[in-house]
C-alpha cells in the first residue's frame, strides 16, 4: 500500500511546473492584444479630439489676448436731451408719445401762451403811444423853428435897419458940427447973425438926440433878436425830449422782443432729429420753469463708452476697429471705431471720494472711458443696451 501511494505523488509534482511554464507566454500576448484594443476604443479618440481642441482654443486664445483688448461691461451711449419749459403755464397740447420719431423743429408741446401774449400786446400800444408823442413833438419843433426863423429874420432885419440908420444920423451929426464950426467963424466975423447960429447948435443937438433915440432902439431890436435866439435854444430842449423818447421806444422794444421770444418757447419744438425716450408730463398738467417734460435722443448718434483697464490703454489708439457684439442682436455684426481715449479715470468722476484716512492702502486696477463710434450699424441700438466690444490693437 505504502509503494503504490508514493510514486502517485512524485510523479504528479513534476507534471504541474511545466503547465505553469508554458501558460506565461499566452498571458503577456492577450495583454499586449488588449491594450492595443483600448487604444483603438471611440472614447479615446473623443478624449484626444478633445484636447485638441482645447489646445487649438487655447492657442487662439493666447493669441487674440495679445493681439486684441476684450471688454464685456460696455455699453450703448448717447446724448439724451432733456425738453424743458422756460416759463410756466398750462400744458394745452402734446402731440408726441414715447418711442415717436420727430423731425427737427416739429412741434412737441404747446405751454398756455395767453398771459405773455397779452404782455406783448401792452408793450406794442406803449411803444405805439411813444411813437405818437414823439411825431407829435417833431411837429411841434417844426412849428417852433419855422416862428423862431421868421422871428429871427424880422429883428435881424430891424437891427439891421437901425444900424444904417444909427450910421446915417452919425454922418448927418458930423456934417452938422462942421457946420456949427462954420457957422461960429461966421458969427465971429459978423458974416451971419446970431439965430442963424442958434439954427446950427439946434441942428447938432437935435442929430444927438435922434442918435440916441436910434441907440436904444437898436439896443432894443438886439435884445428882440436875443429873445428870438432863446426860442432856438427852446428847439434843442424839444430834441432832448425826442431823444429820451427814442430811447424809451428801444428799451421797450427790446422788452418786447423778449416777451416774443417767451411767448415764441411755450411753443416748444424738438433741436434735433430724434426719438421720444420718456415723457414726464400730460396735457392739462401745470408745469414750472425748467421743470423737464420729455426726454429724447438722436438715434443716429449713438456711440459705444467702454471701461477699459489701465493697464491697457496703452495699446490703444484713435481709429483701430472694434467688433461690437450686441447682447439683443447675437447674429448681427456691428462694427465701429476708437474715436477718443479718456484723459482721466472714471474714479475721478464718482460722486463718492475714495480717500484713504487710516493708511490701509489696497491697490485697484482703475478704468479709463474709451467712445467709440459705429462704423457698421446693421440695427438700431438704444441707449443703455449692453454691449461686448474686441478692439484690434494690431
Amino acid at each position: 500500500m505504502d509503494q503504490s501511494i508514493s510514486p502517485s505523488t512524485s510523479s504528479t509534482a513534476p507534471e504541474t511546473k511545466p503547465d505553469a511554464r508554458v501558460g506565461a507566454l499566452p498571458r503577456r500576448r492577450q495583454w499586449a492584444t488588449g491594450r492595443g484594443r483600448a487604444l483603438l476604443r471611440p472614447r479615446t479618440f473623443v478624449v484626444a479630439a478633445v484636447l485638441l481642441i482645447a489646445l487649438a482654443y487655447g492657442g487662439r486664445e493666447l493669441y487674440m489676448r495679445f493681439t486684441h483688448v476684450y471688454e464685456y461691461d460696455a455699453r450703448v451711449s448717447a446724448d439724451i436731451v432733456t425738453i424743458s419749459s422756460r416759463g410756466d403755464g398750462w400744458v394745452v397740447d402734446m402731440s408726441v408719445r414715447e418711442g415717436m420719431h420727430v423731425e427737427a423743429g416739429q412741434v412737441l408741446v404747446r405751454v398756455d401762451d395767453r398771459i405773455a401774449r397779452l404782455k406783448a400786446d401792452g408793450l406794442r400800444a406803449q411803444i405805439e403811444g411813444i411813437r405818437v408823442e414823439r411825431s407829435r413833438l417833431r411837429a411841434e419843433r417844426k412849428l417852433d423853428q419855422n416862428q423862431a426863423d421868421a422871428q429871427m429874420r424880422t429883428r435881424m432885419s430891424n437891427v439891421t435897419v437901425r444900424e444904417k440908420a444909427l450910421g446915417a444920423l452919425r454922418a448927418d451929426l458930423d456934417f452938422a458940427k462942421l457946420e456949427l464950426d462954420r457957422s461960429r467963424a461966421l458969427f465971429a466975423t459978423r458974416v451971419i447973425n446970431e439965430r442963424q447960429l442958434q439954427m446950427a447948435q439946434a441942428a447938432v443937438t437935435k442929430l444927438e438926440i435922434q442918435i440916441l433915440q436910434l441907440q436904444a432902439e437898436h439896443q432894443q431890436a438886439e435884445g428882440s433878436l436875443d429873445e428870438a435866439r432863446v426860442g432856438h435854444d427852446r428847439l434843442g430842449v424839444i430834441d432832448a425830449q425826442i431823444e429820451a423818447l427814442t430811447h424809451q421806444v428801444a428799451n421797450l422794444a427790446a422788452q418786447l422782443h423778449q416777451q416774443l421770444v417767451d411767448v415764441e418757447d411755450r411753443t416748444i419744438k424738438s433741436p434735433i432729429p430724434a426719438v421720444i425716450d420718456r415723457t414726464f408730463v400730460l396735457p392739462g398738467e401745470y408745469v414750472a420753469a425748467g421743470q423737464r417734460i420729455l426726454l429724447l435722443h438722436n438715434p443716429k448718434e449713438v456711440w459705444v463708452e467702454a471701461n477699459i483697464k489701465e493697464t491697457q490703454v496703452s495699446r490703444l489708439k484713435l481709429g483701430q476697429f472694434v467688433h461690437v457684439s450686441v447682447d439683443a442682436f447675437p447674429n448681427d455684426k456691428f462694427t465701429g471705431k476708437v474715436a477718443r481715449i479718456g484723459s482721466a479715470t472714471m474714479a475721478r468722476f464718482a460722486l463718492i471720494p475714495t480717500p484713504n484716512p487710516s493708511g490701509n492702502f489696497t491697490k485697484i486696477t482703475q478704468r479709463v472711458a474709451v467712445k467709440i463710434d459705429m462704423v457698421e450699424m446693421p440695427k438700431q441700438l438704444a441707449p443703455g443696451m449692453m454691449v461686448e466690444v474686441d478692439i484690434d490693437v494690431r
